[in-house]
């Protein structure tokens, strides 16, 4: 292998297209471990091909759901339990909680959708996300044909704290909830 040392590697007058590598070439390293690359103001980068290494996963990443209805008193918030994982990249939900990672406090978007097994239309019915113990996002229903309710939010988290899907409804007695899903991942910044 020959070293080329050299600060500028331009194009031949006349042409506007520089390429590096051809036939022979199957991987172009750029620079050591500690380098940086800059890439100046203006300059756009097209990719047409595939990436690998860069931008981001929108991770950790969970969706879980019930498999059987629970009944919950009238007029009481409940905590929503019996939870099944689909996935969870960072084994992060337990105790039918998701409990933010180590080193992976950020923005979350949360999405819940649960559905009343009431037989009747829902006079009011809810579903909240706790943090921390604490209702800090909820949504409604009132009158409604359909039985169901859910939410989207964003949330900012930090490591350690933790969220919880709650049920609340105002029919009389007991009544039936099914969560459909409570899914969470971190928003790339």
């Amino acid at each position: 292998m020959s070293k080329l040392e050299t600060n500028t590697i331009d194009t031949v007058s006349g042409t506007s297209t520089l390429q590096v590598g051809s036939t022979n070439t199957s991987t172009i390293t750029l620079g050591v471990s500690g380098d940086t690359i800059n890439v100046p103001s203006g300059v756009t980068i097209n990719n047409n091909g595939t990436q690998t290494g860069f931008g981001g996963t929108n991770t950790p990443a969970f969706r879980v759901r019930q498999t059987s209805d629970q009944s919950i008193a009238n007029d009481t918030a409940t905590k929503l339990t019996s939870l099944v994982e689909d996935y969870d990249t960072a084994s992060a939900f337990a105790s039918n909680k998701f409990t933010v990672p180590s080193g992976e406090g950020g923005k979350y978007h949360f999405a819940i959708q649960l559905t009343y097994r009431t037989g009747d239309d829902i006079q009011y019915a809810g579903v909240q996300l706790h943090k921390n113990g604490s209702n800090i996002f909820q949504a409604h229903v009132v009158n409604n044909d359909y039985n169901d309710a859910g939410l989207v939010t964003v949330q900012s988290a930090s490591a350690s704290d933790y969220f919880e899907v709650y049920a609340e409804h105002q029919q009389g007695g007991n009544q039936n909830v099914k969560l459909k899903e409570f899914s969470g991942f971190k928003i790339i910044e």
